[in-house]
C-alpha cells in the first residue's frame, strides 16, 4: 500500500472562471486614478474663477469727461451681461487712492499718468505694486493761458496770480509739479488760486489773475475757444518742451496746430508747443483676464476715434508710466482676444476656457495611461500563477535529494497544498491556459515525487 497515495483525496476543482478580474483591473487602474485625482485637484485649485458680473470703476466728478467716458463704457460692457458701476471722485489723486486701499472695492480707474510720482506720498508703495495698467486711453494737454507781456518760460510767471485747479484735481497736481521745477511753490509770492475751467476763463478775461492752467475737464472746447477769442489773451507756448519731457517721464510733447480753434481767424495764429500727460485705464492685478479684454474693447469703441490733437486708432496703446502693462492686456496688443473668445459669446468662452484647464491634464494623464493598464492587468493575472512556479520547483529539488519518508511525506502535503490553492482562485476565462497548464505542472511534480518513493522502497529488493 502507497501511504502516499492515501494521504491524497482526489482532488476538487473548485477555480472560478469569469470574464475580467474586477480586482485586478481596480488594483492595475488605481494608481493612476489616484494620479489623475490628483492632477485634477491641482487644475482646480489653478484655475481661474468665473469672471465677475459686476465692476467698479472711479471715474472723476460728475459730467467730467472721465464720468462721461465711464457712462460710455456701461452699454459696452453690458453686451456680455457685464454691470459697470460708477463712481463719482474728485479726480485722479483720489481714484489712485481708491485703488490702492483694497477696502474700497474699486476694480479699475482713469489716472492722469505722473500721478503715482507726483503724489507718491499719498500713495504706498506696498499696495501701489498691486495695480497694472490696461493702456493709456488719450491726451490730456496742458493749455496755459495768459494775459500781459509775452512769455517763454512758466519761470516768467513767479509773483503773479496763477489758476490752477481745486485740490486733488490732476491739473493741479501737473501744475505744481511744473512750477516747482521752476522755482514756484507754494507759500512764495505767487497766489495759486483753486479756479478752473469756466471760472478760471472768466476771472482772466476780467484780468483777476495773469494765468490759467487748464487741462483735460477745464480744457474743453467751449473754454478754449473763448479764451482764444479774447483780447489779450494769449496761449502759451512751451519753448522747453523738449526739456520738460525729458525731466518728466510721465509727459508727452504735442502741438496745438496753428488755427486748431478757429480757422477762419486763424486761432492760435501758430503752431503752439505744449506737453500732456495721458489718461491710463488703471486696474489691480487681480482683474480676470476676461474682463481684461472686454474694457481695452470698451475703451477702443470710446476713445480710439480722432480729435483736435489724436488720430483714429491712436488709443488705447500699451504707454508704459507709471504702472507696468498687465500681461493679458500686453497679449491682447500684441494679438487681441483668444481664440475661444473671437467665436463663442463671453460667457460660454469663459466656461470652455476654464473646463480646458480640467480637461487638458485629464487627457495627458489619462491617453498614456489606459494604454498602460492591459499590461499591468496582464501582469497582475500572471503573477497569481507565476507566484506557484517557485515552489514546485523547490518541491521538485527536494524530490530528487535522498530523502526520508517522512520528508517526501511533507514535500506531497505541501504539494497537496498548492494544489489546493490554485484550484481555488478565480482566473479570467483569457487565461485559462495558462492555469491548466499549471495544474499539468503540479500533476508533473507529483508524479516526480511518486517515482522518488516507488525507487526508494524498490531499491533493497534488487540488490
Amino acid at each position: 500500500m502507497n501511504p502516499l497515495k492515501d494521504r491524497r483525496g482526489p482532488p476538487r476543482l473548485v477555480a472560478r472562471f469569469v470574464a475580467i478580474s474586477w480586482r485586478d483591473l481596480a488594483l492595475s487602474f488605481g494608481p493612476i486614478l489616484l494620479f489623475l485625482a490628483a492632477a485634477l485637484w491641482l487644475a482646480v485649485r489653478l484655475i481661474q474663477p468665473a469672471p465677475p458680473n459686476t465692476l467698479t470703476i472711479s471715474a472723476g466728478p460728475p459730467d467730467s469727461s472721465f464720468w462721461n467716458a465711464a457712462q460710455r463704457y456701461k452699454p459696452i460692457l453690458a453686451r456680455d451681461g457685464i454691470k459697470l458701476i460708477v463712481l463719482p471722485s474728485q479726480g485722479s489723486l483720489e481714484n489712485l487712492q481708491r485703488l490702492a486701499d483694497p477696502a474700497s472695492h474699486v476694480d479699475i480707474a482713469f489716472v492722469q499718468s505722473g500721478m503715482r510720482e507726483i503724489a507718491q506720498d499719498a500713495l504706498p508703495a506696498k499696495e501701489a505694486k498691486h495695480l497694472v495698467s490696461l493702456g493709456s486711453v488719450s491726451y490730456m494737454p496742458l493749455a496755459v493761458f495768459y494775459v500781459g507781456p509775452r512769455r517763454e518760460r512758466l519761470s516768467q510767471f513767479a509773483g503773479g496770480r496763477l489758476a490752477i485747479g481745486p485740490e486733488g484735481s490732476g491739473t493741479r497736481a501737473l501744475a505744481l509739479a511744473l512750477l516747482k521745477a521752476n522755482g514756484i511753490e507754494p507759500g512764495g509770492t505767487t497766489q495759486l488760486l483753486p479756479l478752473m475751467g469756466e471760472d478760471a476763463a472768466k476771472a482772466l478775461v476780467e484780468h483777476r489773475i495773469d494765468a490759467t492752467f487748464l487741462s483735460g475737464d477745464s480744457a474743453k472746447p467751449p473754454v478754449m475757444a473763448k479764451l482764444a477769442h479774447s483780447p489779450k489773451v494769449e496761449l502759451f507756448s512751451f519753448t522747453q518742451a523738449d526739456a520738460y519731457v525729458r525731466r518728466f517721464r510721465y509727459l508727452n510733447e504735442i502741438s496745438y496746430p496753428e488755427g486748431m480753434i478757429d480757422l477762419g481767424k486763424n486761432l492760435p495764429p501758430e503752431n503752439a508747443r505744449t506737453v500732456a500727460p495721458t489718461a491710463d485705464l488703471i486696474a489691480r492685478d487681480s482683474l480676470h483676464p476676461a474682463l481684461s479684454d472686454l474694457l481695452i474693447e470698451a475703451a477702443r469703441e470710446v476713445h480710439g476715434g480722432a480729435t483736435w490733437l489724436q488720430a483714429a486708432g491712436q488709443f488705447p496703446a500699451p504707454i508704459v508710466h507709471d504702472f507696468p502693462i498687465s500681461d493679458d492686456a500686453a497679449r491682447y496688443y500684441k494679438s487681441g482676444k483668444t481664440f475661444l473668445y473671437r467665436v463663442l459669446p463671453f460667457w460660454v468662452a469663459s466656461l470652455a476656457d476654464r473646463l480646458l484647464v480640467i480637461v487638458v491634464p485629464i487627457l495627458v494623464v489619462l491617453i498614456p495611461s489606459l494604454r498602460l493598464v492591459p499590461s499591468v492587468y496582464a501582469w497582475r493575472v500572471k503573477s497569481r500563477i507565476y507566484r506557484w512556479y517557485g515552489a514546485l520547483i523547490a518541491i521538485e529539488r527536494g524530490a530528487f535529494n535522498e530523502t526520508s519518508e517522512a520528508e517526501r511525506a511533507a514535500l506531497v502535503e505541501r504539494l497537496d497544498e498548492i494544489e489546493t490553492s490554485v484550484n481555488r482562485m478565480k482566473m479570467p476565462l483569457a487565461y485559462a491556459d495558462q492555469f491548466y497548464v499549471l495544474r499539468e505542472h503540479i500533476g508533473f511534480v507529483r508524479e516526480r515525487l511518486m517515482h522518488g518513493y516507488h525507487h526508494a522502497h524498490e531499491a533493497p529488493s534488487d540488490a
